[in-house]
C-alpha cells in the first residue's frame, strides 16, 4: 500500500550516525546516500531522509510513529540498545506487547529529532 515514507531532519550526518547504527540490526542499510538525503530499506529504499529547515516538530500525542518490521525478537533488543547509544530516547523497552497481539514483540525509542520509531517481530 505504501511504496515509502519521507521524513525531515537538521542535520543530515548526525541523522545517518543515528539510523545506520540503529536500522542495521534489522537488516536495513543505506541505498542510497547525497550531501541531503539518505535512503534507507533492505534491497530497495523505503524510508528517505531530506535535509530541511523545519522538520515537523515532536508531538508524543499525534500517535506518528514509524514501525520497522525485524526478522527476530533478538533484532528488536539490538535495534533498542543500538538506538540508546547512538543518541535516541527509550519510548518503551523490547517485550511482549500482549494487547496488541500474542506474539507481538516490540520495542520503542525517539530519535534525536523526535520522530518515534518502533521495532516490531510476531514471530513466537
Amino acid at each position: 500500500m505504501i511504496d515509502h515514507i519521507s521524513i525531515g531532519v537538521r542535520d543530515i550526518a548526525a541523522a545517518k550516525k543515528f539510523y545506520d547504527a540503529t536500522l542495521q540490526p534489522l537488516g536495513y542499510e543505506c541505498l542510497s546516500q547525497s550531501d541531503g538525503s539518505l535512503g534507507y530499506g533492505r534491497g530497495v529504499v523505503t524510508y528517505w531522509i531530506s535535509a530541511v529547515q523545519h522538520p515537523v516538530a515532536p508531538d508524543p500525542g499525534s500517535g506518528l510513529h514509524f514501525c520497522f518490521s525485524a526478522p527476530t525478537r533478538k533484532s528488536v533488543d539490538s535495534f533498542h540498545a543500538a538506538a540508546l547509544k547512538a543518541g535516541g530516547r527509550d519510548n518503551g523497552s523490547p517485550g511482549i506487547r500482549a494487547d496488541y497481539a500474542t506474539n507481538y514483540y516490540a520495542a520503542f525509542v525517539v530519535d534525536p529529532d523526535g520522530y518515534r520509531l518502533e521495532a516490531h517481530c510476531d514471530k513466537p
